[in-house]
């Protein structure tokens, strides 16, 4: 049986509850990140309509963000804001929506 090669390798392992190994107990900023997260679709959806804005982040590749998908660059940690200055700097976003 032959394998599909790892297009995306994993740098770090994912966990699901419990503690993450290395990991700091304190998360002050947690809510702050769900918050800028939640900000960042809202302009997104804004911007491109919510099924094109899923189909932006899943397909399209942006060299301001290392050759990465936006999904792929939030999931390595990226920050949010720079992926959304990627977006705006690529589709020039208007000034209204930055």
């Amino acid at each position: 049986m032959r394998r599909c090669p790892e297009y995306f390798p994993r740098t770090e392992k994912r966990h699901i509850g419990g503690k993450v190994p290395g990991a700091s107990s304190s998360r002050p900023d947690s809510t702050l990140v769900g918050v800028r997260l939640t900000a960042f679709w809202e302009r997104m959806n804004g911007q491109f309509g919510e099924v094109y804005a899923q189909s932006v982040a899943k397909d399209y590749v942006f060299a301001n963000l290392g050759g990465r998908t936006i999904d792929r660059a939030l999931a390595d940690g990226e920050d949010v804001k720079a992926v959304w200055r990627a977006v705006c700097e690529t589709f020039n976003v208007p000034e209204s929506l930055r």
